[in-house]
């Protein structure tokens, strides 16, 4: 049957991908891309073979200094040459269902941006439950009216207009191993910190102690993380551990910033010393 209107989408989609040093995984991601009309790949200037590995699967790859979450992704969104985006990060894949979807959805949109359903993945393992489960995202939106949120991680898009809801997944395979985990915290703490302490929050003992322990609770118990065994425990006390670290990381700053600054000794060169 020859190919009619029907067969393409009247809308054209640019799908984004930040990275930086992906290399184990970049190139899965990038593969279940297949359905975008333009794969634009944003590096932060990656050390290991993760722009190596993208020049097979796009020739549109921008290298930009990374500042923060929200500035990255606010960046690469106008050098798209479409009107619609979608953001996957490398960790992440668009299922063929949800392909299919958005090149339904792009044939005659009726909203401004869609969330995407997110099924996150740990050591290899589906997590249904807990703070991970029922993990929705909007990705998929018109540039002309979504902006990320300035801020250094775990920024989300604010729409200005109407949002729609896909019904297939994106699936997130999260920290591989618990060393990737170790990795990673520390700058996802150090990121939430600097967020807290821009918008003026204050931290001590209580505040990480209470953080850290409600964040648990939350998610292994009210949650009902428990049910997804010892991966789920892990999940819950991994949200505990970011909790409290970006609460002492923020108690941290705002002792640096409350200290006197060191005084200098006075040189004992008569030639160096103020009149």
């Amino acid at each position: 049957m020859a190919a009619g209107d029907n067969d393409f989408p009247k809308a054209k989609v640019t799908v984004i991908v930040p990275c930086y040093n992906e290399e184990d995984v970049i190139a899965e991601c990038l593969e279940s891309l297949s359905f975008a009309d333009e794969i634009l790949v944003v590096d932060s200037f990656s050390t290991d073979r993760t722009v190596e590995i993208a020049r097979r699967h796009t020739d549109r790859i921008l290298q930009h200094e990374f500042w923060s979450h929200g500035a990255q992704n606010n960046w690469a969104i106008p050098q798209a040459k479409h009107d619609w985006v979608m953001i996957v990060d490398a960790d992440e894949r668009v299922t063929p269902e949800l392909a299919e979807e958005i090149r339904a959805l792009l044939r005659d949109p009726d909203r401004d941006g869609y969330y995407v359903r997110r099924r996150n993945f740990f050591l290899g393992r589906e997590i249904r439950h807990g703070t991970w489960g029922g993990d929705r995202v909007l990705r998929l939106f018109h540039r002309g009216s979504g902006r990320y949120q300035e801020l250094h991680v775990h920024s989300r898009v604010e729409l200005r207009g109407r949002a729609g809801q896909c019904r297939g997944a994106l699936l997130h395979h999260t920290f591989r191993s618990l060393e990737d985990y170790g990795r990673k915290i520390h700058r996802f703490s150090r990121g939430g910190a600097r967020n807290e302490y821009e918008r003026g929050r204050r931290s001590g003992a209580w505040r990480m102690l209470g953080h850290g322990a409600g964040r648990f609770f939350k998610s292994y118990v009210l949650k009902g993380g428990f049910l997804d065994g010892t991966e789920g425990f892990l999940v819950a006390y991994m949200e505990a551990d970011h909790a409290l670290l970006k609460y002492a990381k923020l108690w941290e700053m705002q002792r640096e910033r409350s200290a006197p600054p060191a005084r200098t000794r006075e040189s004992s060169d008569p030639r160096t010393r103020r009149p």
